[in-house]
């Protein structure tokens, strides 16, 4: 690790100990949303209704700024990029989903691996593990080893399968129909459907 990266983490540490003793965000209530850019909206939608059966609930756009900053200043992004499409889904009892579709100069197309920085998957808990693996290798989805079962260790109880999105995105279905071990001695409980 560089000197200059060590010290930007000890100085964000220490603004961070200094502003948590006034304590977190106020009112945060839960995961509206999760947000992800696809190369294809209808594509990314398609494959969202047909094979986790989220449905549309809206979209809009474009969002752009030909001359200002807005996308800088608003999103991080180019100055010069533009939101094409913007479509908000509902999955299930969970967080709902954000699909962006973007232009922009300086796009890049590497989707990072868990293992990078920046890597994510998004979970989708299903009631029956195989069931669901079963119809995803059906409707042609990649699909990795499992259903892994974890038998050890606080989540103990859950099985997990990881699938790919036709445009690479890793996903992840889990299923722990009777509960994680953690639970049985947790004051702080995930969220778990409502009926697994």
């Amino acid at each position: 690790m560089s000197l200059t990266r060590s010290f930007t983490f000890a100085a964000l540490f220490a603004t961070l100990s200094t502003a948590a003793a006034a304590g977190p965000i106020p009112g945060v209530r839960g995961i509206d949303h999760i947000g992800f850019t696809v190369p294809d909206a209808d594509a990314a939608v398609t494959f969202f209704h047909d094979v986790i059966g989220c449905e549309e609930a809206f979209r809009f756009g474009p969002i752009k700024d030909e001359q200002g900053t807005l996308m800088q200043d608003l999103v991080n992004v180019n100055p010069r990029a533009e939101i094409q499409h913007i479509v908000m889904m509902r999955c299930g009892q969970g967080a709902n989903i954000e699909l962006f579709q973007y232009a922009s100069p300086d796009q890049r197309d590497a989707i990072p691996k868990n293992s990078d920085i920046g890597g994510h998957h998004i979970a989708f808990y299903v009631k029956d593990l195989p069931a669901a693996l079963a119809r995803a290798k059906e409707l042609g989805v990649k699909t990795f080893m499992g259903p892994f079962a974890v038998n050890e260790g606080p989540a103990a109880g859950q099985s997990i399968t990881y699938v790919l999105t036709p445009w690479g995105m890793q996903l992840e279905l889990i299923s722990y129909p009777k509960g994680m071990a953690y639970e049985k001695k947790a004051k702080v409980k995930l969220w778990a459907p409502a009926s697994r």
